[in-house]
């Protein structure tokens, strides 16, 4: 019991501080024993009023230890499903109390914390921004298996749980509160001890307020069971839907769903049994191990700043200037506005540079039509964009970000002219997606503070940030990058000079290898659904749309200029697309009138007719897994190629920034992840096979096979 504080007071009241060994609260082997011993005793109290669950940590609960749940194998099923179930039990212990039990919730109530609350009468927080309820299970290939589905399901109906457990949301207490999430809110850390022991005390006669809604006599599930008529055309559409966005390659997804199901129809023991059982099989399956490796601690390994230079100390921006007000350099004024920094928004003529604030002003007016930002504070950021023509406007920023045309001559020039009006302490950043930093660094007067900030579109959206360091790039500049990134709410990788880096380099293979496919006759469609089928968000014909057939005609201009010419393979396909798509027919692209697809008026789109009569063949048989291996396998292989010769400068690095910044499939953890789940001894087997039928663009890299060889994983 030393972990958690109990203590019993005049009125009857025992309030169960939780301390435990650590800086957080969490769903371990010590949290079972304490847990154990505060129920036991709690059952033998006597003239006990009610129970109030606290924590003395800044947070109320952590939830499980994803160590323990990454290490979990098929083997250790039984002894998974036992532990669950003794938690459980002990949970159901605690609500069956005679007396009603509150969770003082004083700060994030995640996970396993909201499900602890839940197996309390009532759950009071504090209404801070920094207070956060939810379950984030599904978001690492999880779901809540300590109740949360089957008493979420109960408490608010079918719909509305899965509505929160399936998008993983994470609430403020105003909102959690106003979907039936938590009871009430008090406004200080000081009011949340008191008003949980003033609503115990009002509700001490009350013998309905010691039980759970699903253990009351008559008790229905909010909005109905799924097999009710209300319920049908739920029912019948959401597992359809669900497939629609998951693919059906997120097992913790479906499983969740079923379980809520079930939950709405059955009583409460026996839906958690069933919660349990199906945990067991997401928790040792391969997409658990993979998503929680790389969405949380990967994902906590960069935030932390692992690849920030160490021992420099943190340099904010405080002025920003933005050269070229187009696509991304309206987007990056208004991302760095919304953060408080003071932006310069330059462009040739002033009505550009206001049309780029423009996006701003629309964006803001957005969300305050919504409701999600008062107008004032809407005003105020978006004076903190000024739109210019004027090079000495851009006196005194600290970070000036070029983002204008993949031109080298051009972004040369821009350098030159305007690299002088940098604070003192300042420095240069280009947004290019291809060139090489070290090559338009030569146009700088302090190499050493020039450095690439990769921003992929759009900007508003997009979380990452690919940061790539030049050969004299010093420590100070890609820390000051590394901060502006974290500063603005984009996740930062850092990766070594190379053409095209690591995520335009390896996308690129994604779109080379769709235009094989298409060249050998494959029917276009099918490209596109067995792409979707893998996990990627969009098939390779339309994402070569969206990025422009034209931009990517430009870009092997300006590579042929610079005496580059196939660097990373054969490019063959990619010029006879440029002359059969560009030259002979004018289809550069969805912004250029059309390209792969037919963009219609009503927003629709279809496969351009002449794609059949350039390429397709009836008479062309390529197997599904072969086109589907074919079109991941690209992408990994260019991944290990650019770790192997040091482009990636971390694991972590690798899979963040392929999901992020690529669109890798979530379930596989990135492309480096990919391996360690495939298994390394069968990605060199299949990359041999793919090899021999299709090309030495297959061959595995020897990294793979050095791994192989030791037994160890990527990591």
């Amino acid at each position: 019991m030393s972990v958690f504080n109990y203590q019993k007071d005049q009125q009857g009241i025992v309030t169960i501080t939780m301390d435990m060994t650590g800086p957080v609260n969490a769903m371990n082997a010590e949290y079972k024993v304490a847990m154990h011993e505060a129920v036991n005793r709690l059952e033998q109290e006597q003239g006990l009023v009610g129970v109030i669950l606290a924590s003395a940590k800044r947070v109320f609960f952590a939830g499980a230890d994803l160590k323990d749940l990454v290490r979990a194998t098929p083997d250790h099923a039984e002894e998974i499903y036992r532990d669950i179930q003794l938690m459980k039990h002990d949970m159901r212990r605690l609500e069956k109390l005679p007396v009603p039990v509150v969770a003082a919730i004083n700060g994030a109530a995640l996970g396993g914390g909201y499900e602890l609350s839940l197996a309390c009468n009532r759950r009071i927080a504090v209404n801070h921004r920094a207070v956060k309820i939810g379950l984030p299970e599904c978001s690492l290939g999880l779901f809540p298996a300590g109740g949360g589905i089957v008493r979420l399901t109960h408490l608010i109906g079918v719909q509305a749980a899965l509505d929160i457990i399936l998008a993983s949301k994470q609430m403020i207490p105003e909102k959690a509160l106003a979907v039936g999430m938590i009871d009430q809110l008090v406004e200080t850390l000081d009011d949340l001890i008191p008003a949980a022991k003033r609503w115990l005390i009002d509700v001490e006669s009350d013998t309905e307020a010691a039980r759970q809604p699903w253990d009351r006599k008559g008790h229905k599930v909010a909005g109905g069971a799924i097999n009710t008529p209300k319920n049908a055309q739920y029912a019948a559409v959401a597992p359809t839907m669900l497939h629609q966005k998951t693919r059906g390659l997120l097992p913790n997804a479906t499983a969740a769903m079923d379980i809520a199901f079930q939950a709405s129809m059955l009583d409460v023991d026996t839906a958690l049994r069933i919660e349990s059982r199906e945990f067991v099989k997401v928790v040792t399956g391969a997409v658990a191990k993979n998503m929680i490796t790389t969405f949380f601690f990967q994902l906590n390994q960069i935030n932390a700043g692992a690849s920030r230079p160490q021992g420099v100390a943190k340099n904010p921006t405080r002025k920003l200037g933005v050269l070229g007000a187009g696509m991304m350099g309206q987007g990056i004024a208004y991302v760095a506005a919304m953060a408080g920094i003071q932006v310069v928004l330059k462009d040739m003529t002033l009505a550009a540079a206001e049309k780029g604030k423009a996006y701003t002003i629309a964006l803001l007016a957005k969300q305050t039509s919504r409701g999600r930002l008062d107008a004032a504070k809407a005003e105020v950021i978006a004076d903190l964009i000024k739109p210019t023509i004027c090079d000495t406007d851009l006196a005194g920023c600290d970070l000036i970000i070029e983002a204008v045309f993949e031109n080298i001559a051009l972004k040369n020039t821009i350098t030159q002219s305007t690299e002088q009006y940098l604070s003192d302490d300042g420095h240069w950043g280009s947004n290019t997606s291809t060139l090489p930093i070290t090559q338009l660094a030569e146009a700088s007067a302090k190499p050493e503070n020039f450095i690439g900030i990769h921003f992929f579109s759009p900007v508003d959206k997009m979380p990452l940030i690919e940061i790539i360091a030049g050969e004299k790039t010093s420590d100070a500049t890609l820390a000051k990058a590394f901060d502006f990134a974290q500063q603005i709410g984009k996740t930062p990788i850092v990766v070594n000079d190379s053409l095209g880096f690591f995520t335009s380099r390896t996308f690129s293979t994604y779109l080379d290898e769709g235009a094989k496919l298409l060249v050998e006759g494959v029917h276009p469609v099918k490209i596109e659904n067995l792409a979707k089928a893998t996990g990627m968000a969009v098939g390779p014909l339309q994402v070569q749309d969206e990025t422009s057939l034209e931009l990517s005609r430009k870009v092997s201009e300006t590579w042929a200029a610079m005496g580059i010419v196939d660097k990373w393979g054969d490019g063959e396909t990619q010029r006879r697309m440029i002359k059969d798509m560009i030259t002979d027919n004018g289809r550069g692209g969805r912004h250029h009138g059309g390209g792969y697809y037919d963009y219609h008026a009503d927003g629709s789109k279809s496969i351009w007719p002449g794609l059949f009569e350039l390429y397709y063949d009836d008479s062309v048989a390529v197997v599904d897994r072969d086109i589907q291996d074919r079109l991941i396998f690209r992408q990994v292989i260019e991944t290990l190629k650019c770790y192997q010769t040091g482009v990636l400068r971390s694991v972590a690095d690798g899979n963040i920034g392929s999901i992020m910044g690529i669109g890798a499939p979530a379930h596989t953890g990135g492309f480096i992840q990919f391996v360690n789940s495939y298994g390394c001894a069968a990605f060199i087997q299949r990359c041999e096979e793919l090899s021999a039928a299709y090309g030495e663009r297959f061959n595995c890299p020897e990294i793979v096979k050095q791994r192989a060889a030791s037994g160890e994983l990527f990591a």
